[in-house]
């Protein structure tokens, strides 16, 4: 239900709520904004005497659309003609532009799928709020009721005199109530209402300047004077040079600096080319031997998370909790354990890490240019660096060449802004692969512990999965760590089993401390959390002689979209139909932030090599309300292509706390040639739009593993599963 906005003009601009909205008319209204006090405040939307209709943008563009969603659902209330709509980026300010979905709580942060979710109600409430003083100003002005207004496409209609007037012609008229008018959930539009949501025919709008080259991103940005900056990056947060020969660097024409830094060595200069050359020159030894990051090995480091996992006094955290799973263990007929693995996870995001900076001659302001998931965190890190305010900084955001979340933490900012308060000049840092791939901020390197419990009759009656890992919210989110006494909102997702009808569940966490900058990865938690769960099942749906298909049907019996995407998928997959020979199908279910999707995956094993060959993938997810159709669609394509990686490939690895990949042919992503022909199905429902960009993820590779057990009886049991992990596993 949405809150009546009972709250006068001047309160209400300033309000740092979810339903923050004001707009502007014609430069008459920002004049009356700035007698409130409220020039420093942004607007949600603001029309102009053209019809021009320019939505203010909280969220990052990074592929997934939110340029023209979130643009659409302000629309969509507003009854705007979508031809008239642009955006613009909203400044820094989380105040008004935070995403107030629960994960954020007002956080000015695109990732996690939220985005959508998050602004839902802001946005319509904008729009709607909008419409409502365009209407009371015509009614005002023709002198009849407003009930007996409507509105079509930015154009208000008095049936029965016959009126319409554009809403660029209302502007030149119009007026800003002192008090703002009351918007409830009656007046918002119903789905059947729904002019511009839904429709199949509205293509996203960062599309053709991505199509054509015009599109710019951080990476593109050149400015009058501007000195580039290679940076070889120090192994590890910690790690000092110990000694450091620069002289031939120095050597390379075009280098004009060489600085030694606490993040790494720095390599000014005219050229890219200069200071890409410059930085092959340096000659560095590092001091590693502070801090526990020196001595991380991740191998061994994942055999000491098992042994601790196994440990029965160790500390464990509870996440998610239903009946008494101990006891229901110590008392069952029959119990199941079995363990599983992940390895750490790079980015691999299109673009490197970059950034452009100046700052002003008194070092206390700045400007930046890049692209980042949150314009707040980075004018925040920004600001920090110069001992002043998030205020003095000023964000120009760009498109994403790929997000996933290693764009969240702002460590390219914070060095540019370093650079450029030395050289008081421009300063373009740009990352090469190599130093991008150094300053890595993976997901996780996971150990799973997973029991199951069965009465005399077979049925299962207790879960328990224990997760051991570092905490990426330790990391990322130190602030809401604290706050939530050491839970990992980020990293411990997907542990829990809400939609599983298992009496007793226990789905708990212990903490590893080793150093490492991990971070949020595409589907967070739930991508290696779902693996083990989901292989987890299967394996119960073996031992209990049960099809896994009708083992989660039943399981979520009670829980009518879970079964719904489960039997969609079932259907397009065509489930009980027999295989060609040599290939076998494996399927998984995940819920992920209220959306539910579910993937089967049809499988071939080249036994010799240990190549899995994944040949078609079909998904079914259920995200509520969805605004775009076919963006929706390419979405859950996109994210299955992210998983086939990560399950079948994707590895880095540390040794002496150094990541030991250097470019992508040491760290192995997808290739064309193994992309499978995806099939999706997007199931719409009336419920509140809960979020597309990563449910793909989590099905994928519990999907595929399942299937090479179909095919060969044998369990993989640790991400990636690579060739050579799965030739290992058949000969074991």
């Amino acid at each position: 239900m949405l809150p009546e906005t009972r709250i006068s003009r001047r309160g209400f601009l300033k309000t740092a709520g979810a339903l923050t909205f004001s707009f502007t008319f014609a430069g008459r209204a920002t004049q009356a904004l700035a007698q409130e006090g409220a020039s420093k405040f942004n607007t949600w939307v603001s029309l102009g005497a053209d019809g021009t209709v320019t939505v203010m943008m909280p969220a990052a563009e990074m592929g997934q659309g939110v340029l023209t969603s979130l643009s659409l659902i302000l629309a969509e209330e507003l009854d705007a003609d979508w031809s008239k709509v642009t955006t613009q980026y909203a400044p820094p300010i989380p105040k008004i532009y935070g995403n107030y979905h629960p994960l954020f709580q007002g956080a000015m942060l695109t990732a996690a799928s939220v985005s959508t979710p998050g602004y839902w109600t802001s946005m319509r409430m904008g729009g709607a709020q909008a419409r409502r003083v365009l209407l009371d100003n015509v009614a005002k002005q023709w002198n009849v009721p407003v009930s007996e207004l409507t509105t079509e496409p930015s154009t208000v209609v008095h049936a029965a005199s016959g009126r319409r007037v554009s809403y660029g012609d209302v502007v030149k008229f119009a007026a800003v109530p002192e008090q703002p008018p009351q918007i409830t959930e009656a007046d918002l539009k119903k789905p059947s209402q729904f002019r511009l949501i839904g429709r199949k025919d509205i293509p996203r709008v960062d599309v053709p300047s991505k199509t054509d080259g015009s599109a710019k991103y951080g990476i593109d940005v050149r400015l009058p004077g501007m000195l580039y900056a290679s940076v070889l990056e120090a192994p590890f947060d910690g790690a000092k040079p110990a000694s450091v020969e620069s002289a031939d660097a120095m050597k390379v024409p075009g280098v004009k600096k060489v600085l030694t830094l606490p993040f790494g060595i720095a390599v000014l200069g005219e050229t890219v080319h200069a200071t890409r050359k410059g930085r092959n020159a340096l000659k560095v030894k590092w001091d590693t031997a502070s801090g526990p990051m020196g001595r991380f090995d991740s191998e061994r480091a994942l055999q000491e998370y098992a042994s601790h996992g196994r440990d029965p006094n160790v500390k464990a955290m509870t996440w998610f909790e239903k009946g008494d799973a101990p006891k229901a263990l110590a008392g069952a007929a029959k119990k199941l354990e079995a363990e599983y693995s992940s390895v750490h996870c790079y980015h691999a995001q299109m673009e490197p890490m970059n950034c452009v900076a100046r700052v002003a001659a008194d070092g206390q302001s700045a400007e930046i240019w890049t692209g980042t998931q949150s314009t707040a965190l980075a004018a925040f890190v920004a600001s920090s660096v110069l001992k002043t305010t998030p205020d003095k900084i000023k964000v120009h955001q760009h498109l994403l060449g790929g997000g996933y979340g290693r764009r969240i933490w702002p460590d390219a900012v914070a060095q540019a802004v370093v650079l450029a308060n030395i050289t008081k000049e421009p300063v373009k840092l740009l990352l090469t692969r190599e130093d991008d791939l150094a300053a890595a901020r993976p997901r996780p390197m996971t150990y799973h512990f997973m029991k199951a419990g069965f009465d005399a009759s077979g049925n299962l009656v207790a879960w328990n999965h224990r997760l051991v890992a570092e905490n990426v919210d330790a990391v990322a989110a130190p602030p809401r760590f604290k706050a939530t006494g050491g839970k990992d909102i980020i990293g411990w997702r997907g542990l829990e089993e809400p939609f599983y009808g298992v009496p007793n569940m226990l789905c708990d966490a212990v903490r590893e401390e080793r150093g490492v900058r991990v971070h949020a990865w595409r589907g967070i938690g739930a991508g290696y959390n779902k693996f083990a769960a989901e292989s987890f099942l299967d394996e119960i749906a073996h031992a209990s002689g049960k099809d896994p298909l009708a083992l989660r049907l039943e399981l979520t019996k009670e829980h009518p979209r879970a079964q719904a995407v489960i039997k969609a998928v079932a259907e397009m997959a065509d489930w009980s139909k027999p295989r060609p020979k040599g290939r076998a199908l494996g399927i998984a279910f995940s819920d992920y932030h209220e959306s539910f999707s579910a993937g089967i995956a049809e499988v071939s094993l080249d036994q010799k090599t240990g190549k899995i060959r994944v040949h078609h993938y079909w998904i079914a997810g259920d995200a509520g309300i969805v605004v775009q159709p076919e963006n929706a669609h390419a979405q859950l394509e996109s994210a299955v292509v992210y998983g086939l990686s990560s399950a079948l490939s994707e590895e880095l690895t540390f040794k002496d706390g150094a990541v030991q990949q250097t470019n992508f042919h040491q760290y192995q992503v997808l290739r064309m040639s193994d992309v499978p022909e995806i099939h999706t199905r997007v199931i719409v429902t009336d419920h509140p739009p809960t979020g597309l960009g990563e449910l793909g993820v989590p099905t994928v590779a519990p999907a595929i593993g399942n299937a090479v057990f179909k095919l060969t009886g044998k369990r993989l049991r640790q991400l990636p599963m690579s060739p050579a992990r799965v030739s290992a596993t058949l000969k074991a």
